[in-house]
């Protein structure tokens, strides 16, 4: 069996490697990382991205850097392995929970995104959650020591102040399922919905429901978070949640997907006054259920 720890290396040391030969290459010809980035037709800040590891590159873009830099073919050939290797990676939750390697990682997606798309058919999204609701839903995936799990709430709270910065925007889709799925006893379950609703009203936030009774238009079977550092979707990619693992997914065409995915789901979903009303009148329901 592979223990989580050794795959979680794996994965950061593929992207550290590709990145670093790239790199080398680029040093080895003599090019700036503005020149790189105008003979292979990306920004000089995206040259600067993928040299850290923080972006990965499309085929495309590895071709024509390895062509700009008189690669040799071994190195060509290396090059294109390596860069299937990275383009869906895979980061255990037991990693993800623990390591404080892979929590960093996680920071470093979210603070390089200027726009975050959560999709969430089962759970209140991890950037929405209060810390006893987090709490709980932790308490659910498996037996976590304690401060491994304190850690872990602290990280989440931490990372929610970025939906104050008025020049990021995020996004969420929740299916009405995942609003009435209680992994919390009822007031905090009613203290979650009544966040929801007060996150609802900022500027930079745009917060849909599904609701059960609205005809769907796309399957929803796990839940997805769409990262796009920029205007254009070059260097957009997707954190899929799985049971086991998060995985992440570069290749253009299967982010391509999840966007398309993205925009059908919207088109069930209701935003603003309606989802407030929304809100109001299920946190009436679990209250006068808890009193029946």
């Amino acid at each position: 069996m592979i223990r989580v720890a050794d795959e979680a290396e794996r994965t950061s040391a593929r992207r550290k490697r590709l990145a670093n030969e790239l790199r080398r290459l680029r040093d080895l010809a003599g090019l700036s990382g503005r020149d790189l980035a105008q003979r292979i037709g990306i920004s000089q800040s995206k040259v600067s991205r993928i040299e850290s590891g923080r972006s990965v590159p499309s085929m495309p873009e590895v071709d024509a850097w390895a062509r700009v830099t008189n690669a040799s073919d071994d190195r060509k050939e290396w090059l294109t392995a390596m860069t299937n290797a990275v383009f869906t990676e895979v980061q255990p939750w037991r990693a993800t929970l623990a390591d404080s390697h892979v929590q960093n990682e996680v920071h470093e997606r979210e603070r390089n995104a200027r726009l975050i798309r959560t999709f969430q058919p089962s759970v209140v999204p991890g950037l929405l959650q209060t810390a006893d609701y987090a709490r709980y839903v932790y308490s659910l995936a498996q037996p976590y020591p304690d401060h491994e799990v304190a850690t872990a709430i602290a990280g989440r709270m931490e990372r929610q102040v970025a939906l104050y910065e008025q020049d990021r925007r995020f996004e969420f889709l929740i299916t009405e399922a995942a609003l009435r799925w209680r992994p919390v006893p009822l007031h905090s379950h009613l203290a979650q919905l009544d966040r929801i609703t007060a996150i609802s009203t900022l500027e930079n936030v745009s917060i849909g429901v599904i609701p059960l009774a609205q005809q769907v238009l796309a399957p929803a079977p796990h839940a997805f978070i769409v990262y796009s550092e920029n205007d254009g979707d070059l260097d957009d990619f997707v954190e899929v949640e799985t049971v086991h693992a998060n995985l992440i997914v570069n290749d253009l065409d299967d982010v391509a997907i999840y966007q398309n995915q993205w925009s059908m789901l919207c088109r069930t979903a209701i935003f603003d006054d309606e989802l407030r009303t929304f809100l109001a009148a299920l946190i009436t329901e679990f209250r006068h259920t808890a009193h029946t």
